[in-house]
């Protein structure tokens, strides 16, 4: 009976890791894939939130760079394409941040004192946020876990990085980054709608982890003038 009961988890097992694919002629192809058999719908769940977060990240970075192109300049990059390739590498170790991390480093992005490239400043910061809230793994499995403050520390720091890029002007009353289209007469909100879907991204999957540990997220308010990046990194798994 025992052997049987074993017999029948491994079946159910080997089913749930077949993953059906479309191949060039449009038909369904099953294909075997290992990873399967060690993920839950929940890890499944998480590979995708954290892949479009990511894909947002990307889109807001190239878009800060489409309209201040100066700041690519700064770091001696010879196009666009390469700063955001170095940004992206994986390593957020830039030497012209001088050791600052998360919200340390975005917010040297807005310091006066600061001659280096800001968006890389500033998207450095965000990103460190991200990679500590995913526990600094793109790939999810059923003996990993996730914190839902870390989570939510992150989607508020990125509505704070929004209001410091709208709000910090140069001496001369100039942004010191530019973030949405100038012209009132031709408003382009691109770069709002794209920070907006990354927050909700997070925050959507925050509540997930919330309740599958059956855990409450401790919620924050801040006046946007005066409020602090919230702690990401730091916090440890509960």
């Amino acid at each position: 009976m025992l052997n049987r009961l074993i017999a029948s988890l491994l079946v159910l097992l080997i089913l749930s890791a077949c993953a059906t694919r479309f191949g060039p002629d449009g038909k369904k192809e099953n294909r075997f894939d290992p990873r399967y058999l060690a993920k839950t719908e929940i890890d499944r769940v998480i590979d995708t939130d954290r892949a479009e977060v990511m894909v947002g990240m990307h889109r807001i970075a190239e878009k800060l760079y489409k309209r201040n192109p100066r700041e690519w300049k700064k770091s001696g990059q010879p196009s666009m394409e390469a700063a955001l390739d170095r940004l992206f590498a994986g390593s957020l170790d830039f030497p012209e941040l001088e050791g600052r991390r998360e919200g340390a480093a975005a917010l040297y992005a807005f310091s006066p004192n600061y001659q280096g490239d800001r968006v890389l400043a500033v998207m450095a910061g965000l990103l460190g946020m991200v990679y500590a809230a995913f526990e600094h793994k793109d790939d999810f499995y059923v003996l990993d876990d996730l914190n839902e403050q870390k989570l939510y520390n992150c989607a508020r720091n990125i509505e704070i990085a929004i209001w410091k890029m709208s709000s910090t002007k140069t001496a001369s009353g100039e942004p010191l980054l530019i973030t949405n289209e100038l012209d009132p007469n031709n408003p382009n909100l691109s770069f709002e709608r794209e920070f907006g879907r990354v927050i909700g991204l997070l925050d959507f999957l925050s509540k997930v982890v919330a309740d599958k540990q059956g855990r409450a997220i401790t919620r924050f308010t801040q006046s946007m003038a005066t409020a602090i990046f919230l702690p990401v990194g730091a916090l440890g798994i509960k």
